[in-house]
């Protein structure tokens, strides 16, 4: 095993609202090693976003980073200040968010965009800079990339925006890039060629990439490790094989059962019965009871801890009845 570029422990996020706290992530333990996938899985609303944003201190008001490290390279992002979180934030490590369209700036060009980061970070001219944009287009596969950085993003399809996003993320050869639901609005074939772009670049560049999604098809092309959460905790994670595998939390079970097959017929899909809890008013005991088949007494009550199962293989999960879980 190579050796974690990233190790965040017990993260908490906080939101301080007129109707109380919100805890959205609560005390969050996960490690991406250099050059793999990490994909953070759950429903919207389990608090995969709020991580991924707390990592690059991009949290706002009324949210607070209330607890927790983050330790990049043996230094903790979350206690730097706001010069050294700059000088880290595009360039060692980048982020592409799940609607670009929000992201990349309408009243700028192409160009201007992905120079800015190289002239700020790499140091380079304008010249010099230009020259490496139009290569990063064209790594991304972006026809007349020569004249696409003269464009504006709302003259470009949802598609095409995105793998702007791929490029400017990688202009400064990044050691992390934060991928939130980045196929999410794209079709299909688009979908396949962004995740084909993002492993070509993760293997020229030896990047980790943080991956947050809901699509469990993602997760089995691109995963190496993964961590499931669930009401802003994490309920188990397990390398991509183990957990698909091998799954032994209620959630994550109810997840792999509800994607559709190639290889069996079902009458209809399976579906998790209920909804994700209000993060201000969540259950007693196990966040996830409410809608566990396997739920009893002790589950409506208490709170599991995260525990390690036995095995050659690393594994934790979050349930008093881990070993009664199958698919």
């Amino acid at each position: 095993m190579s050796q974690p570029i990233l190790e965040v422990n017990h993260l908490q996020v906080h939101f301080f609202t007129d109707r109380g706290q919100v805890k959205a992530v609560d005390d969050v333990d996960f490690q991406v090693e250099t050059g793999k996938t990490h994909c953070i899985v759950g429903e919207s609303g389990c608090g995969k976003s709020v991580t991924s944003m707390a990592l690059l201190r991009l949290v706002q008001k009324p949210g607070k980073i209330v607890g927790g490290t983050a330790l990049y390279k043996g230094q903790d992002l979350l206690q730097m200040d706001d010069a050294q979180i700059r000088k880290i934030r595009g360039n060692e490590i980048s982020m592409i968010f799940q609607e670009p369209m929000t992201s990349l700036n309408p009243v700028f060009t192409i160009g201007a965009q992905i120079m800015e980061s190289l002239i700020l970070h790499q140091h380079m001219t304008k010249v010099q800079a230009k020259a490496k944009a139009i290569e990063l287009l064209q790594q991304v596969n972006i026809p007349r990339a020569d004249k696409i950085i003269q464009e504006y993003p709302h003259q470009l399809s949802g598609g095409m925006r995105q793998r702007v996003m791929i490029a400017m993320a990688f202009a400064c050869k990044p050691g992390i890039l934060i991928a939130d639901e980045p196929t999410t609005a794209l079709d299909v074939t688009i979908q396949a060629q962004i995740l084909e772009f993002m492993n070509e670049l993760k293997a020229q560049y030896n990047t980790a990439i943080i991956l947050i999604t809901h699509d469990l098809g993602v997760v089995a092309e691109m995963a190496d490790e993964v961590t499931v959460m669930y009401a802003g905790k994490v309920v188990e994670s397990a390398p991509v094989t183990e957990i698909f595998a091998n799954p032994r939390h209620p959630y994550t079970v109810g997840l792999l059962n509800s994607k559709p097959s190639i290889h069996e017929t079902r009458p209809k899909l399976e579906v998790i019965e209920g909804n994700v809890p209000n993060p201000a008013h969540l259950p007693s005991g196990c966040y996830f009871h409410p809608r566990c088949k396997y739920a009893r007494d002790d589950c409506r009550v208490t709170l599991p801890g995260l525990e390690e199962l036995g095995g050659n293989t690393p594994h934790k999960v979050r349930c008093f009845y881990a070993g009664e879980v199958s698919k």
